[in-house]
């Protein structure tokens, strides 16, 4: 199922709906040439049409080939904290952009390189000379002007609202709620709670329904139940951009008190998060009959009929609970309550696509409370990114045929399976796994999958209707996705299928698929640059692929096996090992603090911190592996052991505001930068060796975790 996909960072579509709603001996290869660097556009810079040009930014100098010491701070040392040696003079000199809550050397740098080079894909588009390899113009074009078209949108009002409030309109009693939302999630909204397809855990070839918790307005269930000061301070903040939100709509009326109440109630009935991290608390198939035992109000017959889902289908419910909890509240809660309630959900999801007063309202109240971010980002970029999420694939293709060839492919392939020869060298050596388990393990590891840089076949949009309406576009582009998930229900499971597009700066591995997935988004400097030497190259790209590798063995990927499936195949003796070493790994991270008294989650974040301390140690391996028998390729004055350190260290430079840090650890499973670097080179000896470092200072852990 999509939730099991584990990606390098939080997808940065995924943190802006949940700030609103809620990673093995091995060939050795030439030092310059693992992976191909993406190269300048084949094609030329358009000029923009008139109705799209917007002022020019300052172009930011290339980044600097292997390790940047301009980045660093030498009045730090290295062994007593070498984030801020790594990162200090970076982080010294590169302010927050003020349209951003958070701004990293690597991923976001790279990502406004590739914002820039799609929005001329766009805007070539829009004006009748698509760039090269280009597919789908039509509905490329008109997506982007829809979206770029702000007086449109102003005159245009709250037109996007009559429909849907019509519908809710039509509430009188508990089973009228039920008709709206099935008349909702026809129109593409998703109201209440998420309603989807996935693999099935315990027979991974085929395709299930799946049922989440879902309708919270808040980034998660903990902002509703928390006492401390500011969670009370935000929910008041809430009580009043609701009440502004719904005055905008036009229902200044409406019982807001009520509303949160209601959303109270949702939020006591959701998991946590890190209860959801549980692959087997969340696998609960059944019939449609059995889910209309938990929540029989909901109309599930007349639902998945308009849907196009069959009646036999088999579904999983995520979380049974949450489902009954919604049941107690049909019962409970007045009709009016419900008519305001979901009329909050539909302006919500719309709010980005409406007048302005409605998008300043939405971004001030993220801003002040969730972010931090000073001012919205510009018009242009947030059009890039609604199209990269409704036609993705089709704005991908003239990207990589620009960037990304056949060279690029083979020699990331190379390196990847460089990574895995060192994952079977060090599955071999591990002392306290026996023979059965490990057996278990090759036999996973040699079934992974690898997916690079972008799909064998491109998505079909076809059936994508597409206007000259934004807010239009947005609910056919939604309608459209869930009409493609829902067919898939009941048929066997494509594994060519991709769940990034391929401009996207990030990379996952999917438990369900057993596949790691690199973009070619990702695959440039700082993560990798021909013209650095080999251990920067290792120490950054090298562990984001063992990072993903990894997870096909940390805490929720291990409980999958080689095909897939939710299945344990691992000894008694072995797997209580696995959770003691896991557990001093969780209890060292719950130890750091990310801002003020805010500490970070040990558990939630525990599977990234497996794979983080995972992917060093494999990146290394293959790194020394690569590199023995060969001439020093040091760039400059370190050693290479050392440029591999700092390689890896300063791609995960960052600055984020205290906003922002605060949200990130309730609803991050990943932890801050800072301590994504310092957290397993303490627990690393080589490290320490590298920078000589003494056994009393802090880069230094006494008591060192290790799992792969």
């Amino acid at each position: 199922m999509r939730r099991r996909k584990s990606s390098l960072v939080l997808p940065s579509a995924l943190v802006v709906l949940t700030l609103y709603a809620c990673g093995g001996g091995h060939e050795a290869v030439a030092p310059q040439t693992p992976i191909a660097v993406l190269p300048a556009p084949s094609w030329s810079p358009g000029v923009a049409s008139s109705s799209t040009t917007t002022t020019s930014e300052p172009t930011k100098p290339p980044p600097v080939p292997g390790v940047d010491e301009a980045a660093l701070d030498a009045s730090v040392a290295p062994c007593d904290d070498f984030y801020a040696y790594a990162c200090g003079g970076w982080q010294k000199s590169t302010p927050i952009p003020s349209d951003r809550a958070s701004w990293t050397r690597s991923f976001s740098e790279i990502d406004e390189r590739n914002e820039k080079m799609l929005r001329e894909i766009l805007e070539k588009t829009a004006a009748g000379s698509p760039p090269p390899g280009s597919a789908y113009e039509g509905k490329l074009k008109a997506y982007w002007n829809a979206c770029m078209d702000e007086k449109g949108i102003e005159a245009r009002g709250t037109t996007p609202l009559k429909e849907p409030f019509a519908l809710v309109d039509k509430i009188k009693d508990g089973k009228e709620v039920a008709e709206a939302v099935r008349e909702l999630y026809k129109l593409g909204f998703t109201p209440l709670f998420g309603f989807s397809s996935g693999q099935d855990f315990a027979d991974a070839t085929q395709v299930i329904g799946q049922l989440e918790q879902g309708g919270l307005g808040l980034p998660d269930r903990d902002y509703y139940l928390k006492a401390d000061a500011k969670s009370v301070e935000i929910r008041k903040a809430y009580v009043e951009h609701v009440t502004k939100l719904m005055a905008l709509a036009g229902e200044s009326g409406a019982d807001v008190a009520a509303i949160v109440a209601l959303e109270t109630e949702l939020a006591k009935a959701s998991m946590t998060r890190v209860e959801r991290r549980d692959p087997k608390k969340t696998y609960h198939k059944m019939s449609l009959a059995n889910v209309k035992g938990l929540a029989p109000s909901l109309g599930w017959d007349a639902l998945v009929d308009a849907l196009g889902v069959a009646r036999k289908a088999p579904v999983n419910v995520a979380q049974p609970l949450f489902f009954k909890g919604v049941e107690a509240q049909l019962a409970k809660t007045k009709p009016e309550t419900w008519r305001a309630y979901l009329k909050l959900s539909v302006v919500r999801e719309l709010s980005p696509m409406m007048p302005k007063a409605f998008v300043d309202e939405d971004f001030q109240f993220k801003s002040k409370n969730l972010t931090g971010a000073k001012e919205i980002l510009p018009r242009w970029k947030r059009c890039v990114d609604a199209v990269d999420g409704a036609l993705g694939e089709a704005l991908a293709q003239p990207f990589i045929k620009a960037t990304f060839g056949a060279e690029g492919k083979e020699r990331t392939s190379r390196m990847v399976a460089e990574i895995e020869k060192a994952m079977a060298k060090d599955l071999g050596a591990l002392s306290w796994m026996d023979e059965p388990t490990r057996k278990k393990a090759f036999e996973k590891l040699h079934k992974i999958n690898n997916k690079i840089g972008f799909p064998d076949a491109w998505r079909n949009y076809d059936a994508l209707e597409v206007s000259a309406e934004y807010a239009s576009n947005v609910l056919h582009a939604s309608h459209f996705e869930m009409a493609r998930l829902f067919s898939k229900i009941g048929k066997p499971l494509d594994r060519k299928e991709w769940y990034m597009t391929p401009p996207t700066v990030n990379a996952y591995y999917d438990a369900n698929m057993n596949e790691m997935v690199f973009p070619a988004g990702i695959l440039q400097p700082p993560f990798f640059d021909n013209a650095a030497p080999m251990g920067s190259n290792y120490g950054a790209i090298g562990l984001v692929m063992g990072h993903e590798l990894t997870h096909g063995f940390d805490d929720e990927g291990r409980q999958f096996d080689g095909d897939g499936n939710l299945k344990d195949w691992w000894s008694k003796k072995v797997g209580a090992e696995f959770d003691k070493r896991a557990k001093c790994l969780s209890d060292q991270f719950d130890g750091y603090v990310t801002v003020d008294e805010v500490h970070v989650n040990g558990p939630l974040t525990l599977g990234e911190n497996i794979a983080d301390l995972g992917g060093l140690k494999l990146a290394y391996a293959a790194f020394k592996d690569a590199s023995a028998g060969k001439a020093p390729t040091s760039g400059g004055k370190f050693a290479p052991e050392q440029e591999f350190f700092l390689g890896f260290a300063q791609a995960w430079c960052q600055n984020a505001r205290d906003e922002y840090k605060r949200t990130m650890a309730t609803v991050d499973p990943h932890s801050p930068a800072k301590f994504r670097v310092n957290g397993p080179l303490s627990d690393f000896a080589p490290f320490a060796e590298a920078f000589q470092c003494k056994a009393v200072q802090a880069m230094v852990r006494k008591n060192k975790c290790e799992i792969w």
